[in-house]
């Protein structure tokens, strides 16, 4: 690969796992989290890897690291979306600030960092930007509209950028996990742990999953690193779910 791929959210869960994949394979990884202690300590123990803090919500930081990032690192060749959050409850008894900062991060924060990168893409020609949705942008899900809708924002968003930058060789695509072993999914877990989000919740409409497990983050990560690979260099504007089957792909 010419050029680095920045990984926003790499601090933990899935945006660890990609950065480190990236670095297996040779590329060099801007990490990017809000969390500079997290990224941090991964660079440490790993040449590969440098880390920079900021929050992809405020767009001047966004701009900020997209621009020490090239000139301390090189061009940016691939940009991974992964830096999300979660706040969860009945939308009568949902927040206005919960709801801003669901949206600040996973959609305005995908749009900042894709705007930003794309901007340096375009001149070049070249490019690849994943986004890491969710699949609760396809199915609704009890107590978490915000999350879904944010998702849902950000997927619509990456496919539409997509088809803007089609023209110039650069590809957008969507890689949508399910439920995935992250201190993210662990939280939301009650007394039944793992077994029980892998059996599904028929009281709350939601299915299990077919293929039997969690998924780990790696299993996202390889998702992320085929799309943007030359193997994928036909594809753009896709959603690839990563869900063991949970959505029955509806």
């Amino acid at each position: 690969m010419n050029g680095i791929a920045v990984v926003t959210g790499a601090g933990r869960g899935i945006g660890r796992a990609v950065a480190l994949a990236f670095a297996a394979g040779g590329t060099r990884v801007a990490a990017v989290d809000r969390d500079g202690d997290a990224v941090a300590e991964l660079a440490a123990g790993h040449d590969g890897i440098a880390g920079i803090a900021a929050d992809v919500a405020v767009a001047a930081e966004v701009d900020a690291l997209v621009e020490r990032a090239e000139a301390e690192l090189g061009p940016i060749a691939v940009l991974a979306n992964v830096a999300g959050i979660l706040r969860t409850g009945p939308v009568v008894d949902f927040g206005d600030g919960d709801w801003a900062d669901t949206f600040a991060v996973n959609a305005a924060g995908v749009f900042h960092a894709s705007r930003a990168v794309a901007r340096r893409m375009v001149p070049r020609r070249s490019g690849v930007i994943v986004t890491v949705s969710s699949n609760a942008a396809g199915v609704p899900r009890a107590g978490m509209a915000a999350y879904a809708a944010s998702k849902a924002a950000a997927t619509h968003f990456t496919k539409s950028l997509g088809l803007e930058l089609a023209p110039f060789g650069i590809r957008c695509n969507v890689v949508a996990p399910g439920s995935t072993d992250t201190p993210m999914q662990r939280a939301l877990w009650g007394p039944g742990g793992a077994a029980a989000v892998v059996a599904g919740d028929p009281a709350a409409f939601r299915a299990g999953i077919p293929l039997g497990r969690l998924a780990a983050p790696e299993d996202i990560a390889d998702a992320v690193l085929f799309l943007a690979s030359d193997r994928a260099r036909h594809i753009t504007m896709h959603d690839l779910y990563v869900d063991g089957g949970a959505t029955l792909r509806a």
